[in-house]
This record gives structure tokens, C-alpha cells and sequence, in this order.
């Protein structure tokens, strides 16, 4: 089999999932690595039998690399992304798209313009528990959606994390640092977001890392809500919060239909567990999972995009997916902000359910 040549920018903590498992597939090859801090690059590159240490520079300048996995910090994303496809190599980025609407755009534009592909995290739509859900609602287990929920709450990475401060900065808080596992799998389960109602808050305007005793001024929302009218009809209720510091009850996803319910898995997992309850049933059954992909497959979205251009067809966590859900991030707080509902520009089309397994 032909192999893509894969070369990873960033090495930090992400990275090593991603190492691990695209090395497993018989169509990458994972050629290199590099990171700002050489260091960095250097001790993944031992750790994962890499044979190339490079700069950035040298990275993106490279003939033989086909892909590049760009793993930076978000700000960073739209630059790295927009280098790469300028150097001819087909692109992978961690989530989100980019820091802006209109560097997204730019990405895409550019990645159309020189017959290139652009793929973008979160990935976890194409393991087995949502692509199950997905099953599940073409079959018409449930009927036809008419709503759904998503919740992500809880008190915050300041209690845990080593380096906090960046999560309470613009481009990130709990929409724009969760907020793509939620709208990702609402979105490739129900199809794209026509319109959004939002409201936002930042509840403590100062945090205290537990980890280090800093003082973090808190510059983006930490509670946002928001209803989400999909084009097909269906309305969503979501909240994403870092101020829920009391714990909650509320699921992940539920999918509401007019013959039943789908209570989805955590979409920031692969697995499940996945639940139905049937009009007339009066108990929960939980659905086997006969799919491939419910460990962590990090990687998997890098797979199926140089399977896609190997066999001259779409792939599946595609561009024009990622820039929706930016775009849908930016729209709860332009609605919150103008307060009245935002009209999204974009659209996308729901990418095909995934093979049982891609070999």
C-alpha cells in the first residue's frame, strides 16, 4: 500500500497519543517532528522512534512530507496551517480551525486554491459510540429528532491544571476549549446550525490556580448558554460552563425523537457508553457497540483523510465541518453580545458514517 508521509508540529502533551497511534496505521508514516523547544522535539522523537528532529522551518520545507499535523496552541493554528499549505503538504489541526473567522476562511480558500486537503479535530464523531448514535437515527430507532441538549459544566481547569491562565483568555473559556466536542457531534448527528440564541457570563472574575497560588484575571465567559435552531428543524438547548463548581445531573448529549431518546456518550471520548429509551419502554437499554475506534484513537481523522486522498474521495473531519463550528463558536457571542439571535453564514455537509473500521 502507498503511504502518506506524516510530519508533526508540537510536541506537547497532546502529541503523544497521536505519535502512538499513527504509527499503527499501514498507510502513515511518520517521518518527523518538531516543536519551538528542540528539547521537546527531541525527547518525543526518542520516545516514538522518529527519525527526524527539524525546525519548524525545516519541517514545513521538507519534499518528502505529505501531511502536516499541527498540533500548536491555538493561536498559532491559522499561521502554521496557512504555512503548510503554502509549502504544497495537505493539513491536519488540532481544534479549533483557527483564532478567527476570517483566518479560517483564509485556510480554506487557500487549501481549495492548491487542490489540498485540510482536516481539523475534534475527531471523536468518527469513533464508535457517536458514529453508533449516528446509526441509530438513520435506522430511525428514534423517529425523527424534534430537539436535543448538551451539557458541559463543571468548576473549571484552574483547580487542576499546571498552567491555567491561558483557558480564562479570549479563544479559550469552556465554549471554545469544549465547545467543539459538543457542536462537532450536534452537528454530525442532526446536520448544521441555522441559527443561535446565546447569552454569556463570567461569574468570577478572578480564579486562583489551585496548582501554582496565581491570581487569574478572567477575560472570556465562563458560562455561556445558547438554543440552536438546525437547518432541518430540530432545536438544541446547550450550557458551557466553567462555573459549576457543585457537580450536576445533566447528560452529556441526549437526541429527543419523536419515537424515543439517544443519550450519546461524552464527545470528548471514542466509546460509549450509548443508551436508548423507546416511546412505551420504561427502561434505559444500553446499545452494543459493534464498531471499530472506542479507545482513545487520536490520530483517526489523520488516517481517514490520507485514506480519503489515497482512494480520491471526501474525508470526513473535513474543512468546511471545522469552519461551521467556528463559525457556530463565534455566533453565541455575537448573539449574546448584539442580544438577539445570529444568523450563520456557513453551512456543511454531514460526513458519511464511518466504516466499521477503515482496514
Amino acid at each position: 500500500m502507498k503511504k502518506c508521509k506524516v510530519g508533526i508540529i508540537g510536541c506537547g502533551v497532546i502529541s503523544g497519543i497521536y505519535m502512538q497511534n499513527i504509527k499503527e496505521y499501514p498507510h502513515l508514516e511518520l517521518v518527523a517532528c518538531a516543536d519551538l523547544v528542540m528539547e521537546t522535539a527531541q525527547k518525543r522523537a526518542e520516545e516514538f522512534h522518529i527519525p527526524k528532529v527539524c525546525t519548524v522551518d525545516e519541517l514545513l520545507s521538507d519534499p518528502d512530507i505529505d501531511i502536516v499535523v499541527n498540533l500548536t496552541i491555538p493561536a498559532a493554528h491559522g499561521q502554521i496551517c496557512l504555512r503548510a499549505l503554502e509549502a504544497g503538504k495537505h493539513v491536519y489541526v488540532e481544534k479549533p480551525l483557527a483564532a478567527t473567522r476570517e483566518e479560517g476562511r483564509k485556510i480554506l480558500e487557500s487549501a481549495k486554491q492548491k487542490g489540498l486537503r485540510v482536516a481539523c479535530a475534534p475527531e471523536t464523531f468518527l469513533g464508535g459510540g457517536i458514529q453508533t448514535c449516528r446509526q441509530l437515527i438513520e435506522d430511525g430507532d428514534i423517529g425523527t429528532p424534534i430537539a436535543a441538549t448538551g451539557n458541559m459544566l463543571y468548576g473549571g481547569p484552574d483547580a487542576w491544571h499546571p498552567n491555567p491562565h491561558f483557558f480564562f483568555q479570549p479563544g479559550a473559556g469552556p465554549l471554545f476549549d469544549m465547545g467543539p466536542y459538543y457542536l462537532t457531534a450536534l452537528v454530525t448527528l442532526l446536520g448544521p446550525i441555522k441559527q443561535i440564541m446565546a447569552q454569556t457570563k463570567i461569574s468570577f472574575p478572578e480564579r486562583k490556580a489551585r496548582v501554582t497560588g496565581e491570581t487569574i484575571k478572567v477575560n472570556t465567559p465562563t458560562h455561556v448558554t445558547g438554543i440552536l435552531e438546525f437547518a432541518n428543524g430540530t432545536l438544541g438547548t446547550v450550557i458551557f460552563s466553567f462555573d459549576v463548581k457543585g457537580g450536576h445531573h445533566l447528560p452529556n448529549i441526549e437526541i429527543y425523537g419523536t419515537e424515543g431518546t439517544i443519550r450519546v456518550p461524552d464527545p470528548n471520548t471514542f466509546g460509549g457508553p450509548v443508551l436508548i429509551k423507546r416511546v412505551g419502554n420504561e427502561e434505559w437499554a444500553e446499545v452494543e457497540i459493534k464498531r471499530a475506534y472506542t479507545d482513545n484513537s487520536r490520530g483517526i481523522g489523520v488516517a481517514e483523510m490520507a485514506l480519503a486522498i489515497l482512494e480520491d474521495r471526501p474525508h470526513r473531519a473535513n474543512g468546511d465541518l471545522a469552519y461551521h463550528i467556528l463559525d457556530a463558536m463565534y455566533a453565541f457571542y455575537d448573539s449574546a453580545e448584539k442580544q438577539q439571535p445570529h444568523l450563520l453564514e456557513s453551512r456543511c455537509e454531514v460526513p458519511a458514517i464511518m466504516p466499521h473500521r477503515l482496514f
